[in-house]
């Protein structure tokens, strides 16, 4: 018997379970991580970039936030991987006016996000750019101009909104109302003068339908016009609902640059994040 190899057998023996183990315990955690992941975008929250301008003032170009599941039901657009079921909601029930929601284009099925003004019932109705409900002007009060720093490479929607700031630099002043749904729902417009779509046929919401449109009134393809792929969404279906968004967690103005890493912490708009909507 060799006396001199007894001593690196056992080690050996001993060693190699524990190994073992410690790869048996981290693949159930990464289990048990994309269960919790699954989860959570199913049933609790899913994450959205705003790729427009059509939600400002309240949302701007830049920002991520997240949508709540669970205050619409569930349906197979509220899915993580989207499904037209074409069965209607779980746990259903319909927006209030004023919501902000995240939902599927009717046609090429894309996330959009713009707010509730109509519910089903509703006749919705744009009279010179006022926004009628059953046949009553919402209120819309004139209030400070949406100041919006211009960044390098981008400019105003038109040259007249652009103002030098005291100090020196450039930005959009963009003409803003405070808008009043009935119930006492308040947010902030921009209305930048009369266009084609100020002025619309009435239309009676149907059930299981919504009428959205962007705040950005004049910059917004929403229910005032037909659905189209990439363009207007027409009347929305309560089934395409993702979810009603819920607050910020990210914003950055764009100037951010991957090489220059100071620059991701300088572009970051600090004041924004955590916002609700």
């Amino acid at each position: 018997m060799n006396e001199s190899t007894s001593p690196d057998a056992a080690p050996s023996a001993e060693i190699e379970p524990k190994k073992e183990k410690k790869q048996d315990n981290f693949f159930v955690f990464l289990i048990k991580l994309v269960v919790i992941v699954v989860l959570f975008r199913t049933l609790l929250f899913t994450s959205f970039m705003i790729p427009s301008e059509s939600m400002m003032p309240r949302l701007l170009v830049g920002d991520y936030l997240f949508a709540a599941k669970w205050p619409y039901g569930y349906s197979g657009a509220s899915l993580p991987i989207d499904w037209d079921s074409g069965k209607g909601r779980i746990f259903g029930s319909v927006p209030d006016r004023g919501d902000v929601v995240i939902f599927k284009h009717p046609i090429d099925r894309s996330d959009y996000v713009k707010r509730v003004v109509g519910i089903p019932g509703d006749q919705v109705q744009m009279v010179a750019g006022v926004l009628h409900l059953n046949g009553q002007p919402v209120p819309k009060e004139r209030i400070a101009d949406f100041v919006l720093p211009i960044q390098a490479n981008q400019g105003c929607r038109e040259v007249r909104f652009t103002e030098r700031q005291p100090d020196g630099s450039f930005a959009c002043h963009y003409p803003q109302y405070r808008e009043t749904l009935p119930g006492g729902v308040s947010y902030n417009v921009l209305d930048l003068g009369l266009t084609p779509q100020d002025t619309t046929p009435p239309i009676v919401v149907p059930e299981g339908m919504l009428f959205l449109m962007g705040d950005n009134r004049d910059n917004s393809l929403d229910s005032r016009f037909p659905p189209v792929a990439q363009q207007g969404i027409g009347l929305v279906p309560v089934e395409n609902l993702v979810g009603e968004a819920s607050f910020m967690f990210f914003s950055t103005d764009g100037s951010a640059e991957w090489l220059k890493p100071w620059t991701w912490f300088t572009a970051a708009r600090w004041e924004r994040i955590g916002r609700g909507i």
